[in-house]
């Protein structure tokens, strides 16, 4: 078996028909589902599940578990699975009908470890925008040649992976934190020994207003230093810390100096973690400012670094409060 399209399900009824239903329609049939009840509580998701196990019985698995959140159940999901390689899909999202033939062709070419493709924002029905990561196509490559890679959106979502790199690294998701695909994703680019990539986007994320990243929460967000002390600690430990020093001081820079700080910027301008986040930054990359890939930041980036160095975090959230009045 070639796929194993992995789904963690928790509290999903109202999207977890259209999720399955959009793989059970795909052009390609060398396939399995394994649906991974995460201990659902809403009395209807676990037994979804099981009906349409019981009506495609060819194509799906399902284990039901006690609740261990996101990571866990992607983790068990992947190592009960028989094929070759693991697409993850979230229950609320869905995919393209043509995305494992597609994977496959390039499977058969390059027989690469990652495959990387795009993602599509759906929000109230309607895709608002498509998200493709800049990297070479019709070619394999490794980190090390397209180091740039790094920056790329890390959701596990938008790469087929070969199950063996979960299985000979021993990585895996960690489970009940935020930020699990940061202290995942990354790590297995730098194990992998050929990537590709595609510039279509097959996957469709469903925006959604109560979904864990788009709840305010201050105390969670902290959660971002944790991530990067794991994420560079293996780094370290595979002597790989130098290597990628400029990526990693510039990720340092997108994902907790930027991203971070304005979610909390936006919430509470005067909270303490602002100026933790960016010690953080000056802490394990003390020379970040210099690094050249903060030339090639977007401009509205380079003048929020500007604000938040300045530590003008109240103008910070005045510009988003505007931006969200115009849009």
């Amino acid at each position: 078996m070639i796929f194993s399209v992995v789904i963690p399900v928790y509290n999903v009824k109202d999207y977890l028909p259209k999720c399955i239903d959009s793989v059970l329609a795909q052009d390609f049939d060398d396939y399995e589902i394994v649906l991974v009840d995460d201990g659902s509580t809403d009395g209807e998701s676990g037994a979804i599940c099981d009906r349409y196990a019981e009506a495609n019985a060819a194509h799906i698995r399902v284990i039901h578990k006690p609740n261990g959140g996101l990571g866990d159940a992607r983790n068990v999901g992947m190592e009960a699975a028989q094929g070759e390689y693991v697409v993850f899909l979230d229950s609320d999202d869905y995919v393209d009908a043509g995305m494992l033939s597609a994977l496959a062709a390039v499977i058969d070419r390059f027989h690469c470890d990652v495959i990387d493709f795009g993602l599509a924002v759906v929000h109230d029905g309607k895709v608002t925008k498509q998200l493709v990561n800049d990297l070479p196509h019709e070619c394999a490559f490794t980190l090390d040649e397209v180091p740039q890679l790094l920056f790329a959106l890390p959701n596990a979502c938008m790469r087929c992976w070969k199950r063996s790199l979960f299985l000979d690294t021993g990585i895996r998701y960690p489970a009940r934190v935020w930020y699990e695909d940061i202290r995942t994703t990354l790590k297995l680019f730098a194990a992998a020994k050929s990537i590709c990539a595609i510039p279509d986007a097959f996957y469709y994320y469903v925006q959604r207003e109560d979904s864990i990243m788009h709840t305010p929460n201050v105390k969670r967000n902290a959660e971002i230093l944790d991530a990067f002390d794991d994420l560079l600690g293996w780094f370290r430990e595979n002597g790989l810390f130098e290597r990628y020093y400029n990526e990693l001081s510039r990720l340092a820079v997108d994902h907790v100096l930027l991203a971070a700080s304005v979610r909390v910027a936006c919430i509470d301008p005067a909270n303490e973690l602002l100026g933790q986040f960016l010690d953080y930054v000056n802490t394990q990359f003390p020379d970040w400012r210099g690094n050249p890939y903060l030339q090639q930041l977007p401009r509205r980036h380079r003048l929020l670094v500007s604000l938040l160095l300045k530590k003008r975090y109240g103008t910070v959230r005045a510009l988003f409060r505007l931006k969200q009045k115009l849009s």
